[in-house]
């Protein structure tokens, strides 16, 4: 008698044991899922949300100061319908060195027709090849992080010569 006590008093407390373990899993998840509600946004993800309009680019054609030395001058036009593809980049037709001089536009950097290891190349280098990598179109637009970004010029240099 004694062992079936024992058996019985052993199945009592795996089965107490896998009912506490199966209520605190679903206690468990159901808070997860709560959390994770709240960081997706709303309950109905297939609910069609509009997007907010985009802001108009500046298309002065007039060229913008650089931030910082080396940074990629941004793009003063609209590229709005622009193929920019393996095959085809609208970009050269204007930037292109054999092209400026009938557009008007200003040719692109020599380094984009070097090799990576420095070599100069006939053709504009597929390293260089898509334009929208490094230039950007401009939006007059309030920045969406602080900047605290201040030129030299403005920092107390003085130019050469002016002593």
């Amino acid at each position: 008698m004694r062992s079936q006590d024992r058996t019985r008093s052993m199945i009592l407390r795996r089965r107490l044991a896998v009912a506490l373990t199966a209520s605190l899993a679903l206690t468990g998840s159901v808070a997860l899922a709560q959390q994770a509600a709240e960081l997706v946004g709303p309950p109905d993800p297939t609910k069609t949300v509009p997007a907010e309009p985009l802001e108009d680019w500046v298309i002065d054609d007039i060229r913008k100061m650089r931030a910082y030395p080396e940074q990629p001058p941004i793009i003063p036009h609209s590229i709005e319908g622009y193929q920019l593809t393996v095959n085809a980049n609208r970009c050269m037709t204007c930037h292109k060195r054999e092209f400026t001089q009938g557009s008007g536009a200003p040719m692109i950097s020599v380094t984009h027709y070097m090799n990576r290891d420095g070599q100069m190349l006939a053709d504009v280098s597929p390293r260089r090849y898509f334009c929208t990598e490094c230039h950007v179109p401009q939006a007059d637009v309030e920045p969406l992080v602080g900047n605290t970004f201040t030129d030299m010029i403005h920092i107390g240099s003085q130019p050469t010569g002016s002593e």
